[in-house]
């Protein structure tokens, strides 16, 4: 039999638990697209609810109203505006959280008053004891809103079992809050023959909303343009007198199915924000979770990193001495391996990394960070909705980039893009790893501190700064009219829960792996094949020219072919453009094998320790399983007869890597949300210059 597909939409205010519920109801069995004709992220997930039957879930932006104050927001409407789209809904959960019930109440009667069949979840959230935690009679509830009402603890998962049953049920008929107001009765019948609506307030919505329709005509738009203005109407007025009418209805029923608790003064969630909100303690809390991040990811990295590493490197010499001499062999050994195991090494870092984040998130500690930083950002130019994009950027660019849509100043919301990829990534982390180990002891600090993870913080604090400093010299040159508000609500505490954390360590990490897998297979193959191969006699003639230099005379089998590979590998395709381009790194203190992986390196960042396994491979011996580190430090700078990678080109390239903008998704993300090229070219000419002339002074300093 044909499996039969249920397309639901699950929508909410923001902390409602709305991504909870989607991930019990979904598990791993997600993934992200975009919404048609936006540029808006959504997570689709599966669910089975029968044998034959499976539920496609649709995870919308959380949203106060159907009425968007962002980009993010304008998508929830739009997803349940068009009944002849093929993604249209089929049914709508809408998650109610019990502590602000009513503010969930008044996205409730709209989205039921559009007339699509609608499942209320009312999540009991756990928070901190203390909290005044209201009574709700659920039977009541869905009698006095008209619609079925399951409870259900999406920490838990108490109460989805019977949530999934009710979602094969036909709901029953909506109440309808506010259908058509009187101010608007000879304009609706138009809009409903118009666009073939069969509801009323559907006909409002797009009276509200054509403008941020993406499916209307330019004269669908101006009909409506000119409707609106032969009846004179006040958009404004009209929506605000909708708010007041739905909250007196909301008001008059609510007594019905709630009782509120005794007020309680000083409750838990209260005390630990005297602390962790205080205008000292506060910055200084925030400093310490840092520190103990970037310490955990250094310490309780260090060993499974190491484990694969050497993995690899046997692997490396296992298949060596398995397949028989020759090219392929060494295309699959020092190219796809070396590449590809340049990056799997550091998955224990990356996953660490996303589950601080994710723990922060989900205890309700990042959006008090969001309210702390809200002075320093003002003071910069910017408002405390930039931390989000600014603290997402510790993960990726691309998803801190879009997420900057919730800015509503539109120069504010333009800077802040601009200067997000200044945030060290997590595809920066294989970077940082791999240079901290050459140049930094494993040793502690006051007894207690591990001095790389020291040195790894100090990394993200300078791209923290930088991004700061750069929004505020753009804030100057680039003023605005007025300032921009900043407003959000404080969730309570939570405690993790701990499948959230999972999934998001999985989706991440599988994410970063196989989007950068992609490039690093083509790239390290490319590499490998212009690392092997040189133009004119030099690889052919490279035995014979080595074994008669002076200096090689009398030189073992082991050096004579060493010297024999570096001279094939200098004189590669590869090494021929590194060459090329060595007079501009040289200040730097880069050599050509370094200056082949900075340009790889602008596919994305973390293709050079990709770059450099595919380099330090080739020509490597059947027996030689030195991992990748080792190799990096047994080589040798020609001109000093010293370590080619010391403190000062170390900390060179780190700084260089810290400022650079060297991903290509990020320059096109940059362009899809601003629809200009001036962004992201002056993001990449004001990107490169500043690494390179920031990597010039370290270099200058510590050589």
């Amino acid at each position: 039999m044909k499996e039969k597909v249920v397309r639901i939409a699950l929508i909410g205010n923001p902390n409602t638990g709305k991504t909870s519920l989607f991930n019990h109801l979904t598990g791993l069995n997600q993934k992200v697209g975009n919404f048609p004709g936006v540029t808006v992220d959504k997570v689709v997930g599966k669910c089975k609810l029968t044998k034959d039957t499976f539920a496609e879930i649709i995870d919308l932006p959380g949203t106060y109203s159907l009425y968007p104050k962002s980009l993010d927001e304008q998508v929830v409407f739009q997803s349940l505006s068009n009944p002849s789209s093929e993604d249209f809904p089929d049914l709508v959960i809408l998650v109610l959280e019990t502590v602000n019930l009513k503010r969930g109440l008044f996205l409730l009667t709209q989205v039921s008053d559009l007339g699509m069949p609608v499942v209320a979840v009312l999540n009991e959230m756990p928070v901190l004891q203390g909290h005044d935690i209201p009574e709700v009679d659920s039977e009541l509830l869905a009698t006095e809103m008209g619609v079925p009402v399951y409870r259900i603890n999406a920490r838990t998962g108490k109460g989805i079992p019977a949530l999934k049953e009710g979602l094969l049920s036909k709901p029953h008929p909506n109440k309808v809050i506010f259908g058509r107001p009187k101010i608007l009765e000879s304009i609706i019948p138009a809009i409903r023959i118009r666009f073939r609506l069969d509801n009323d307030f559907l006909a409002v919505q797009y009276i509200h909303q054509f403008e941020h329709l993406p499916f209307l005509s330019n004269e669908d738009k101006q009909l409506i343009r000119t409707l609106i203005k032969q009846h004179g109407l006040d958009l404004d007025e009209i929506k605000a007198l909708e708010t007041l009418h739905r909250y007196e209805v909301i008001n008059e029923r609510i007594g019905s199915f709630i009782s509120d608790p005794p007020h309680k003064e000083n409750t838990l969630t209260d005390k630990i924000d005297s602390i962790i909100t205080h205008k000292v303690w506060g910055y200084l809390i925030f400093l310490l979770v840092l520190f103990i991040t970037f310490q955990a990811i250094f310490s309780l990295a260090s060993y499974p990193m190491d484990l694969i590493d050497q993995g690899m490197s046997h692997a490396i010499g296992w298949i060596k001495s398995w397949m028989p001499p020759g090219p392929f062999t060494n295309l699959v050994t020092e190219g796809l391996i070396a590449g590809i195991g340049g990056v799997v090494m550091f998955i224990p870092q990356i996953a660490l990394l996303f589950m601080f984040v994710s723990l922060l998130e989900e205890s309700g500690y990042m959006a008090r960070v969001m309210f702390i930083m809200d002075a320093v950002m003002r003071k910069v130019g910017l408002n405390g909705r930039s931390v989000v994009p600014l603290m997402s950027g510790v993960a990726c660019a691309v998803p801190a980039i879009m997420s900057a849509r919730t800015i509503d100043n539109w120069l504010d919301r333009a800077i802040t893009i601009f200067v997000t990829p200044l945030m060290s990534c997590s595809a920066r982390i294989p970077v940082y790893a791999i240079l901290i180990a050459l140049v930094v002891p494993s040793t502690s600090v006051l007894g207690l501190f591990n001095l790389q993870g020291v040195v790894l913080m100090g990394l993200y604090l300078l791209g923290f700064l930088a991004a700061v400093a750069s929004a505020w010299v753009l804030s100057k040159i680039l003023k605005q009219k007025g300032k921009s508000v900043f407003v959000m609500e404080l969730p309570d505490y939570r405690v993790p829960r701990w499948q959230n954390v999972g999934i998001s360590i999985v989706e991440k990490v599988k994410t970063f792996v196989f989007e950068a897998g992609k490039i690093i297979v083509a790239i390290s193959i490319v590499l490998w094949f212009l690392a092997s191969y040189g133009p004119g006699e030099h690889m052919e003639k490279a035995s014979s020219y080595v074994a008669a230099l002076p200096e090689m005379q009398g030189a073992s089998e082991e050096e004579l072919g060493k010297a024999i590979n570096a001279y094939q590998l200098e004189h590669s395709y590869a090494g021929t453009f590194g060459k090329f381009i060595e007079p501009a790194i040289a200040p730097l203190g880069f050599d050509w094998k370094i200056g082949v992986a900075l340009i790889t390196s602008f596919a994305a960042r973390e293709v050079f320790v990709g770059t450099m396994g595919t380099i330090y491979s080739i020509g490597a011996d059947d027996e030689n399983t030195q991992s990748l580190k080792e190799r990096m430090q047994a080589e040798i700078n020609p001109e000093t007869g010293e370590s080619r990678y010391t403190v000062a080109v170390a900390f060179s390239l780190m700084v260089f890597y810290a400022f650079a903008l060297q991903c290509m998704s990020t320059v096109a993300v940059v362009y899809r949300e601003m629809k200009s090229w001036v962004w992201p070219i002056a993001q990449v000419v004001y990107m490169s210059s500043l690494a390179y002339l920031s990597s010039l002074l370290v270099y200058q300093l510590f050589k």
